[in-house]
């Protein structure tokens, strides 16, 4: 297995539902020594839907497969709780992981409030059926809602996600089965590599409180809640999001987990 070297390290990226590989090319060049490796998920952007793609462990092992053997996992959203799986599956081959708004549990319940209801995630489950494009465009508002740029962010989402084929209708419906069911806050202190989780103060989908209750159940975990960002500050605020990720990647470099 190939350990990262001092100044070059593989940067795993993956995207949130709905979404493709695009959504990354509005980030700032802070990557420079970094390989990246822009993945689309199951079902979304060039990457094929098979029918035995059914949960999220077979996701986080599609990931695998196109990854490298060793690399900083950096998830968006849905693509976070993909990243977390594959540290689990796999945690020699993540040298660290970005948790870019996501949440270990992504639907409200009596003892994890900060979440979205799941009344939100069934609103979406029925529009998808009846008007998938629509449903599309209501869930990108969503995402952008609260931001100090959100008219701008939005543009640049749907710029981003017209670059890439349509998501295949399966991949889209399981995919909000995952944020629905999924629940790994009971895992979360079996992932030993470091972790960075970053959060939007204004985010209508991971509320900023999820921060907290990260820190409690993966303790060295960094967590940082970005002021005036919603659900994509990688777009809305991407200097700062990017300088805070180069960091976390730089410390990564230093002192690689598990060499």
């Amino acid at each position: 297995m190939t350990e990262p070297s001092d100044t070059q390290l593989d940067l795993v990226m993956l995207h949130g539902w709905g979404m493709n590989s695009a959504v990354w090319d509005g980030c700032p060049d802070c990557w420079n020594g970094l390989s990246q490796h822009r993945i689309d998920l199951p079902g979304h952007g060039h990457s094929a839907f098979q029918p035995g793609l059914d949960s999220l462990w077979r996701w986080a092992d599609a990931c695998l497969d196109a990854a490298p053997e060793r690399a900083v996992w950096l998830g968006w959203s849905l693509g976070g709780l993909v990243a977390m799986a594959a540290a689990l599956r796999a945690p020699k081959r993540v040298a660290g992981l970005v948790l870019l708004t996501a949440t270990p549990r992504f639907v409200r319940a009596a003892d994890w409030t900060p979440a979205m209801p799941e009344d939100t995630l069934e609103q979406f489950h029925a529009g998808l059926t009846q008007d998938p494009q629509g449903t599309l465009e209501r869930f990108l508002a969503l995402q952008v809602r609260g931001s100090d740029s959100a008219r701008e962010t939005l543009r640049t989402l749907k710029q981003e996600l017209a670059q890439r084929p349509t998501s295949n209708p399966d991949a889209l419906s399981l995919g909000l089965d995952l944020l629905r069911d999924e629940d790994l806050r009971g895992q979360l202190p079996d992932i030993p590599c470091p972790a960075l989780w970053l959060f939007g103060s204004h985010d209508a989908l991971v509320p900023q409180g999820v921060a907290e209750r990260v820190e409690l159940l993966m303790p060295g975990a960094r967590t940082h809640v970005i002021q005036h960002a919603a659900h994509a500050p990688h777009l809305s605020h991407p200097e700062q999001t990017a300088g805070l990720i180069r960091s976390f990647i730089d410390a990564c470099v230093e002192s690689p987990a598990g060499a």
